[in-house]
């Protein structure tokens, strides 16, 4: 096969695939979505990391949070998940959190949820803080329990820098930036 009959084939393959794709995210959500109206959600933060650590620790971030283009001008409206684990020599645990905000910049998200599944203590019914920067190539992230000690209740949309990197090759994070609409006038 010659080098353009080879392109012509990767290329048409690379654009099946994304239709596929394009496709199965139209149905997951049950056909009804904004986007089928012409509308895009607000913002969204979706994906799944690691984190980097040269000791082995485990340490894994998920994100399954949305803002509905209906609740633009209302982050504290946004819905969904996010979970987070920490393992280490089969020790350590992890939390599930209902989302209560999220605001998006560019790359940049912040998603604050209130953990209703854990096996740790500490995080039972505690507002948790994450940022995230979709960078493209290795994405960073921060949480809001970096810093220590009993401080008063975390406020929504709020959590520390993303300091941390992820580890190579694990890093799907999704940043859909919010588009506020400004009046005219």
């Amino acid at each position: 096969m010659n080098r353009r009959t080879k392109f012509a084939a990767l290329t048409a393959a690379l654009l099946i695939t994304a239709g596929a794709a394009g496709s199965a995210v139209a149905s997951a959500d049950g056909g009804g979505s904004a986007a089928r109206h012409g509308e895009r959600e607000a913002a969204a933060l979706t994906g799944t990391a690691k984190l980097y650590r040269p000791a082995g620790d485990d340490i894994t971030f998920s994100f399954d949070a949305h803002l509905a283009a209906k609740d633009n001008k209302d982050p504290q409206a946004a819905t969904g998940t996010f979970r987070f684990s920490h393992y280490k020599d089969g020790e350590g645990g992890y939390a599930v959190a209902k989302v209560d905000c999220l605001t998006t910049g560019g790359p940049v998200a912040v998603v604050t949820g209130v953990v209703i599944e854990t096996d740790v203590d500490g995080f039972r019914n505690r507002r948790v803080g994450v940022s995230v920067h979709d960078d493209g190539r290795r994405d960073r992230l921060g949480y809001s329990w970096i810093t220590k000690g009993d401080h008063q209740e975390l406020p929504p949309c709020m959590s520390a820098a993303p300091f941390e990197k992820v580890k190579a090759g694990t890093g799907d994070f999704r940043v859909l930036p919010w588009k506020l609409e400004y009046p005219t006038e």
